[in-house]
């Protein structure tokens, strides 16, 4: 038995041991494709009071990103900045590496808070994404209603998740939508009986073995 004062964790994707690489439900079809967003660096910023103009400066000089001020996604390069309520937001790196320094120019200037490894995030696409997703989720997901930017905090299958509309796919749109860590178990055990159906397609890229 290891010593538990020597034993070395290694971190672990939020996904680990929940996605399956590889295809679930309905054989000789694929209407979903479920990529696991591992390695991203996320943030939650909350303005202080009277501050959320210098906030937005600094948010701008750092990532070249203008906070939106409704539920909508900015995007520079590879960092997003995607409204959670007023004076709220969740500010998003493609890569972990370095981002808590980056974090720092932000520092008091509001409740900024490191939340990469409390995050669970899947990038969703298909023919069938919004079929899927009309099982468990309340909004109106049709492009007319919900356009290419859009966000929104919502529940899906009664767990509370961030939800936003991507660039489309060469299959349409595409959706990204985030969970606490704690509830990547559960939210999988719904979308997984949900797509199955119309057949889909998960993508790992090995990652949950690697980071966390």
């Amino acid at each position: 038995m290891a010593d538990a004062t020597t034993a070395i964790w290694s971190p672990r994707s939020a996904w680990a041991g929940i996605l399956p690489e590889g295809h679930v439900g309905l054989a000789g079809s694929t209407g979903i494709t479920i990529a696991a967003r591992d390695g991203l660096g996320i943030a939650s910023l909350i303005a202080s009071a009277n501050g959320e103009a210098a906030l937005a400066k600094a948010v701008k000089a750092s990532f070249g990103l203008d906070l939106p001020t409704k539920p909508a996604v900015a995007r520079a390069g590879a960092h997003a900045a995607v409204w959670a309520g007023p004076g709220q937001w969740l500010l998003i790196a493609e890569s972990r590496a370095g981002f808590a320094d980056a974090l720092q120019p932000l520092a008091g200037l509001g409740a900024v808070a490191e939340q990469s490894s409390g995050r669970a995030v899947l990038r969703l696409s298909g023919s069938r994404v919004r079929d899927a997703l009309a099982k468990g989720c309340m909004l109106d997901l049709h492009p007319t209603a919900f356009p290419i930017g859009m966000t929104a905090l919502t529940s899906i299958a009664h767990i509370g998740v961030h939800l936003w509309r991507t660039e489309d796919g060469p299959e349409g749109a595409v959706f990204e939508i985030m969970v606490a860590r704690s509830f990547a178990g559960s939210f999988w055990s719904w979308l997984s009986a949900s797509v199955a159906e119309f057949g889909c397609e998960v993508v790992t890229n090995g990652a949950p073995t690697e980071r966390g």
